[in-house]
């Protein structure tokens, strides 16, 4: 029966793993708080021409009509909805925004994923300087410390390398097109004969090695050193060169990688992206970049915006049940109520008895196995 059973790609949230993952909430919003992000938060519902820049790879919103004949969409992004926010308001940037919501896609079946997706993140839009990549890394940081997440990869990558590496080559758009496509789906016989009319150019022994330019950031600087002509070192590695010592000087404990060929998470980045991700996990926990492209479907003038966003249901499910605390049961009689109360205040892990009787007090706690605080007068139980 449809009305006994969800949806596929969604889930009932209670118990120990609701706790985690609303006091995680608390700690993310905190934190940005403290930070001085101001919140904002977009509704659930927008028009389907809003995420025309979304482009995720077999995923599609819930999409359905309003009383107009408007397609509407249940927004699968929390990021584009403050550009249609920012180009529809008097909101003169910079900005520096924070926000908590759910985001709802349509996953292929049997991915074993859910369909709603709890995110927490920041925006700062109108900052063109690398301080924002380092604003946005420097939070996430620092709640993963919060939350005892010290065993983290975060991996780095830049949108513009690759097309700076096609430009370099001068291909033309059919040529560049395929060769886009081989490299990202990792079809390595495609690109080995796309790249092997390139083997007069001074970059050939560069392509030979680019499918494998991954891993830990020393060793891949230093191959792109031999490897690479001196100005693209400088054109587009040096702000991920920088970044990589931000990141090891401010949070040592993290492992940092580089990969140059990985596909922008969306078209509209721009510059440099990242996740972060634990040993044996299977989501990223966090991941963001800067994307300067953010207005252009809204209107024509470009503004510069870096993100970050933390999968919230990912990272809960890293997190630890809290210790168990003995639960205790106050009970009192209806004109005790303020009296109980007070007591449920100030005992940990306390609860108001609902019941009529001392008896059934009785009997609660012992199901559930708790204490029992009992502020009546002495019934007679029968």
């Amino acid at each position: 029966m449809s009305n006994r059973h969800l949806p596929i790609g969604t889930r009932d949230e209670f118990g120990p793993r609701a706790i985690r993952k609303e006091n995680l909430i608390q700690t993310i919003s905190q934190q940005f708080i403290q930070a001085g992000f101001e919140r904002v938060k977009t509704p659930l519902l927008e028009y389907r021409d809003v995420f025309k820049p979304l482009a995720v790879s077999g995923e599609q919103p819930y999409q359905m009509l309003d009383d107009a004949g408007e397609s509407v969409v249940m927004r699968p992004d929390l990021t584009l909805p403050l550009a249609r926010l920012l180009s529809t308001t008097s909101i003169v940037p910079p900005v520096q925004w924070w926000y908590v919501g759910d985001i709802f896609r349509v996953k292929k079946s049997l991915s074993g994923t859910y369909n709603q997706i709890t995110q927490a993140g920041i925006e700062l839009i109108g900052y063109r300087s690398l301080k924002a990549e380092w604003a946005c890394l420097s939070e996430a940081g620092k709640i993963c410390r919060t939350l005892g997440l010290t065993h983290l990869t975060l991996e780095l990558s830049d949108a513009q390398f690759v097309p700076q590496i096609l430009r370099t080559l001068q291909l033309n758009d059919a040529a560049a097109d395929a060769f886009q496509t081989a490299f990202f789906a990792k079809e390595l016989s495609t690109y080995q004969d796309l790249i092997a009319p390139l083997a007069t150019n001074p970059l050939y022994p560069f392509l030979q090695q680019w499918p494998w330019l991954f891993g830990d950031s020393e060793t891949i600087f230093a191959e792109l050193k031999r490897l690479l002509p001196s100005n693209v070192i400088t054109d587009r590695l040096a702000p991920l060169q920088q970044t990589v010592a931000f990141l090891k000087d401010q949070f040592p404990e993290l492992r940092v990688t580089i990969d140059l060929t990985s596909r922008p998470p969306q078209s509209y980045y721009t510059g440099i992206f990242f996740h972060a991700y634990v040993d044996g996990g299977h989501q990223y926990l966090f991941s963001g970049g800067r994307y300067d492209k953010l207005l252009a479907s809204f209107q024509q003038e470009l503004l510069p915006a870096v993100g970050l966003a933390f999968d919230i249901d990912a990272v809960t499910d890293q997190l630890p049940n809290a210790p168990d605390q003995p639960l205790t049961f106050v009970y009192g009689l209806p004109s005790q109520w303020q009296a109980t109360a007070a007591m449920v205040a100030t005992t940990p892990n306390a609860r108001l008895c609902l019941v009529d009787t001392l008896a059934e007090a009785q009997a609660a706690a012992t199901k559930q196995h708790a204490n029992l605080i009992d502020l009546s007068p002495k019934e007679a139980i029968l």
